[in-house]
């Protein structure tokens, strides 16, 4: 009984551990997706290759992110292999669009759309199959998946739109799902501070 017992407060422990060590990435992401999100939607008549190159860093800071929070989840949530799959499609869209800033247009939005569809595929798919998540945090996984893949759906049915509409799209998803990625964090770092 004792040994059970000792071994569950490890357990709430080294989650505890988890939890604290982990918030901070959500944060960031979600600083970083209002920043690019104001520069899109303020700045709406961005040549194309100054769009790649945000787009390119963006994506590059949220792979990076993304796949470092997989690692972290490894053994601990059931869908860390999502996070980490999509950490490495934002790392090689990102490396892409860099390496290839004079894209064409329509590639681009191409590129963009199968993106966003695949982050909601995974947000959706990883928020529901976690079963450490609290219901706050897999309610803003899904919105943040929902939003994503509306915008990425509206992309590839209205592949002609013209480049501000384009940008527009992008920043006001990155607007809403910036501040999502914000009360996550936050919702995270609640319960690390109560565990």
């Amino acid at each position: 009984m004792a040994q059970k017992k000792s071994d569950a407060v490890e357990v709430i422990g080294s989650e505890e551990n988890y939890l604290a060590s982990k918030w901070w990435i959500f944060t960031i992401q979600g600083i970083a997706a209002i920043l690019f999100g104001i520069a899109c939607v303020f700045w709406p008549g961005i040549t194309l290759v100054t769009f790649v190159y945000l787009f390119g860093i963006w994506l590059l800071l949220g792979g990076v992110l993304s796949m470092l929070h997989g690692l972290m989840s490894i053994g601990r949530r059931k869908a860390w292999f999502l996070t980490l799959l999509l950490g490495l499609l934002e790392l090689g869209l990102g490396v892409f669009l860099l390496r290839n800033p004079t894209i064409a247009f329509g590639l681009l939005i191409l590129l963009v759309g199968f993106m966003l569809v695949f982050f909601a595929i995974f947000e959706i798919v990883g928020a529901l199959a976690d079963s450490n998540a609290t219901a706050v945090t897999k309610m803003l996984s899904i919105i943040s998946g929902v939003a994503a893949g509306l915008a990425g759906i509206f992309m590839f049915f209205q592949p002609v739109t013209s480049g501000v509409a384009f940008v527009w799209i992008i920043g006001l998803f990155t607007l809403i799902a910036g501040p999502i990625w914000i009360a996550l964090s936050l919702d995270v770092k609640r319960l690390a501070d109560e565990a």
